[in-house]
């Protein structure tokens, strides 16, 4: 095997989707590749189902850039992988992140929210638009990495993956795969398609502007 990847899953309470996700991620652990969970202090029964459904799992403190470090620390492999628990990683994925981290240090794939509201169908193709426009990356469309390339993701409470993304830029632009993940949209409906997307455009403009990400982080949390 050429490339090894590590699929590296942050998780916080997932026991209700995540055997679904690991299942989904065996062919690629039968492959060779490695599938490391990263608990953030679950108190359901994620860490129990997750363990004979991949190849490590470790526990961290709760923070999904603190988790995906621990992981990104632990892996054994080529290329890192950061999916989230509730996205599922398109056909051939390890043949089209193989490909693309032959000309680039790293990338990221088009995303499709998964739900019934029919805006969903927009705010995955403005994610898209503007993350090829601006070189910027979410968390959502599975960032990927060589890991001679992997700096860390700046240890904040919100934004880690646009910190990130800035950092990688210095490196050089993402590859922006058109092959889609496909993602939960639970976040958007749980608290209203329209009352998130104004959200998300705040915490983002706030941040631009120099916001601390923990008061960010507070204000994301006082939504819920």
């Amino acid at each position: 095997m050429a490339t090894r990847l590590a699929v590296i899953v942050p998780t916080l309470n997932e026991g209700g989707r995540i055997r679904g996700a690991l299942e989904l991620l065996a062919p690629l652990r039968t492959h060779g590749h490695q599938v490391i969970v990263v608990d953030g202090g679950s108190n359901d029964a994620t860490v129990e189902l997750a363990a004979p459904l991949c190849d490590l799992v470790l526990k961290t403190p709760a923070g999904r850039a603190l988790q995906m470090n621990a992981g990104a620390r632990a892996a054994d492999a080529d290329v890192l992988v950061f999916l989230h628990a509730d996205t599922r990683l398109p056909p051939r994925a390890e043949a089209l992140i193989a490909d693309a981290l032959q000309t680039h240090a790293w990338g990221r794939f088009d995303v499709q929210i998964d739900g019934r509201h029919p805006l969903l169908r927009v705010i995955a193709g403005a994610m898209n638009f503007r993350s090829r426009l601006t070189g910027i990356a979410t968390g959502d469309q599975a960032i990927f990495v060589r890991r001679d390339a992997f700096p860390a993701f700046p240890e904040i409470a919100l934004m880690e993956d646009i910190a990130f993304s800035r950092a990688m830029k210095r490196v050089g632009r993402p590859a922006c795969l058109r092959q889609r993940v496909s993602t939960s949209g639970r976040r958007w409906e749980s608290r209203g398609v329209v009352r998130t997307i104004f959200l998300m455009w705040r915490l983002r403009l706030l941040y631009a502007l120099g916001v601390a990400p923990q008061r960010l982080a507070r204000q994301y949390a006082d939504q819920r």
